[in-house]
């Protein structure tokens, strides 16, 4: 039997920053954004996971048994991934007798229809742009739904400014609270003082 042709890409005749190379650096520039974009959202929401919990009041039989609980809590606020600290997020608020959001289910659905974009934009497989410069990633969910729609750069840039708005939403959530939002120089009392003695 004849040995088979073995083949190997030759790496000098690749274009310039294969794979991505056939979209504008706009575009990638658009969608680097969006993805950073949504990972300040993943920290803001820690952050405002902290806040709720922080400042929310037991009673003295339930005090030692929430000061249990709240260090695994941070701990996941660190950790998780955007559709557990939504669902965190909104547990903590719920649960704090003295939220003040009028619109928490619609924020926290805004929430999760965005989560369900930055899965596309982070984990889809980016195709050759149409004549417009709109590509569809490849991308299946756990429900085998493939994802359809187009996306250029004013999508991108679109989805970058609304996951701006929800951080701000987030963030009113803590302040409208009186409380400054952790990690800022903003209004409002603060929440925890670090000791530095």
């Amino acid at each position: 039997m004849a040995e088979p042709m073995r083949y190997i890409i030759n790496l000098e005749a690749l274009p310039k920053m294969f794979p991505t190379h056939k979209h504008e650096p706009m575009f990638w520039e658009s969608l680097g954004r969006a993805v950073a974009t949504f990972g300040f959202l993943e920290k803001t929401l820690g952050k405002a996971i902290f806040a709720f919990t922080a400042t929310t009041p037991y009673s003295e039989e339930g005090i030692q048994k929430a000061y249990e609980n709240w260090l695994p809590k941070l701990q996941n606020a660190l950790s998780d991934q955007l559709g557990n600290l939504i669902e965190s997020y909104g547990k903590a608020v719920n649960e704090h007798p003295d939220a003040t959001i009028e619109n928490l289910d619609e924020l926290l659905d805004q929430l999760k229809k965005a989560a369900k974009i930055r899965n596309v934009i982070c984990h889809g497989s980016w195709q050759s742009p149409d004549a417009k410069g709109a590509s569809v990633p490849f991308f299946v969910n756990r429900q085998q739904e493939r994802f359809e729609t187009a996306i250029d750069i004013p999508f991108l840039l679109q989805l970058q400014k609304h996951v701006s708005e929800l951080i701000c939403a987030v963030i009113d959530t803590v302040t409208h609270m009186g409380w400054q939002f952790p990690g800022s120089q903003g209004q409002g009392a603060v929440i925890w003082e670090a000791n530095h003695e």
